[in-house]
């Protein structure tokens, strides 16, 4: 890595061309995208959890902001249109756009559900024009064919292409030249940057860094000394140097898998709450399994109808990706943090920890026969659950969710795809279409 300072500028505009393309207000835009009566008009989602999970620029426009509740946000704006979350609808709009990218150029990275990555070297000489032209292209054929409006940066790098990507949102197309970053990043906060957070923009106030060209006009030693080795590839990044590559593969490794479910109205039912974290225990080794990984610490909260949350954590023997090894362990978690007569609305659990499901070494203890008897009966409950349907085989325990009537129908809030189902459908099991009610 170079220690020039004064070498800060390329002669080339984008020596690796990498464009960042954001969809704006995603889930509410999907919403729009399918009933255009509610385009223009201040729209939430979330319903079903009884907060703001995304807001319309509409809505935001007004005040409304995620997370809020929903009665304050209602209270605040009369007017709002309110949605329960579609995410199976979500997530095909996603692959939709991921696929729209794919026309262009193969290198993609699909960032989050409704952000990618994605490098256009190359491309030049099969479209005949520049750079610019292309990403604007893609913003256009994205835009055409789903009817949604996305947000785009291009430039020499990811954290450039992100900044850009935000610097005119919504339906806002950034380009960043690498030679007009002495113009462009004097302009840029430090906390635009996806890498600074608030401790760290706080630091470089201190050492009297004002903004990103403060900080890129500094010597590489100084940003190494300061922040480590994220704050060298950001230094980099930032000054148009490409780091980070293009991760095209799916995100096989976890430091930590997450599974939360919200439900309504609250209850205090010790056996139905309960039921709830053991689904999401379930969830989360479904998952593990599926990574062919395995975990040994296990976190457990509890959030009440006033969003205060309680938990507790516990460490396994030993690392585990079966449920009727973790299952004791998040019992005894789950009596310790229970109240009664509390209102619970969500739980959840965390599993850290996680390593490779590789060759286990077994203690002098450990009931080797019963051990593998489990993993045995693990695949089983993966086979024929990806066969019939996700929770098809289940724990016991699990069935008081379907006990409690009173919860069930008062998910009536389910959007509209799992309402009105094709013959041969279920609420779990549908064709891979958003909008099937076509009119011809």
């Amino acid at each position: 890595m170079s220690e020039n300072t004064n070498n800060i500028l390329s002669l080339s505009s984008f020596p690796r061309p990498i464009i960042h393309i954001d969809c704006d207000a995603f889930f509410t835009s999907v919403e729009q995208a399918l009933h255009p009566e509610l385009k223009g008009k201040p729209v939430v989602t979330g319903k079903e959890r009884g907060i703001v999970a995304c807001a319309s620029y509409e809505a935001k426009a007004l005040g409304v902001k995620r997370p809020m509740r929903l009665w304050e946000a209602k209270k605040l704006l009369p007017q709002l249109i309110c949605l329960p979350s579609d995410y199976e609808t979500y997530s095909l709009y996603s692959k939709r756009m991921f696929s729209i990218i794919r026309e262009f150029t193969p290198d993609v990275e699909e960032y989050s559900i409704d952000e990618a990555f994605a490098d256009l070297s190359g491309l030049r000489r099969i479209y005949r024009t520049g750079y610019p032209e292309i990403a604007f292209k893609i913003k256009q054929k994205i835009e055409a064919e789903l009817g949604l409006t996305v947000s785009v940066g291009l430039s020499a790098s990811k954290i450039l292409a992100k900044i850009g990507s935000k610097h005119q949102k919504p339906n806002g197309f950034t380009v960043i030249r690498a030679s007009e970053l002495h113009q462009f990043l004097p302009q840029v906060a430090l906390d635009r940057v996806c890498g600074f957070g608030p401790n760290t923009v706080a630091l470089l106030m201190k050492k009297g860094v004002r903004n990103v060209w403060d900080y890129v006009s500094r010597p590489e030693l100084w940003a190494k000394q300061l922040l480590g080795k994220i704050g060298v590839e950001l230094w980099h990044e930032l000054r148009g140097d490409s780091v980070y590559p293009i991760v095209m593969q799916e995100k096989t490794d976890y430091d930590s898998i997450s599974k939360t479910k919200t439900f309504t109205p609250p209850s205090s039912d010790k056996d139905f709450v309960r039921a709830q974290l053991i689904r999401n225990m379930e969830s989360a080794f479904i998952k593990l399994r599926r990574y062919r990984l395995r975990a040994k610490w296990i976190c457990i909260f509890l959030r009440n109808q006033e969003f205060k949350s309680w938990g507790t954590e516990a460490q396994l023997d030993r690392s585990t990706s079966s449920i009727f090894e973790a299952a004791p362990l998040v019992n005894q978690l789950f009596a310790q943090v229970f109240r009664d007569n509390v209102a619970y609305r969500l739980t959840g659990i965390v599993l850290s920890k996680i390593e490779p499901d590789q060759a286990t070494q077994y203690s002098l203890f450990d009931d080797i026969p019963r051990i593998q008897s489990l993993r045995s009966i693990d695949r089983v409950i993966d086979e024929v659950n990806e066969l019939y349907g996700k929770h098809k085989l289940h724990l016991g325990t699990s069935l008081w969710l379907g006990q409690h009537k009173q919860h069930i129908s008062a998910r009536g809030d389910l959007p509209e795809r799992k309402m009105d189902l094709m013959k041969g459908e279920t609420v779990r099991q549908r064709l891979g279409i958003p909008v099937w009610d076509v009119k011809v």
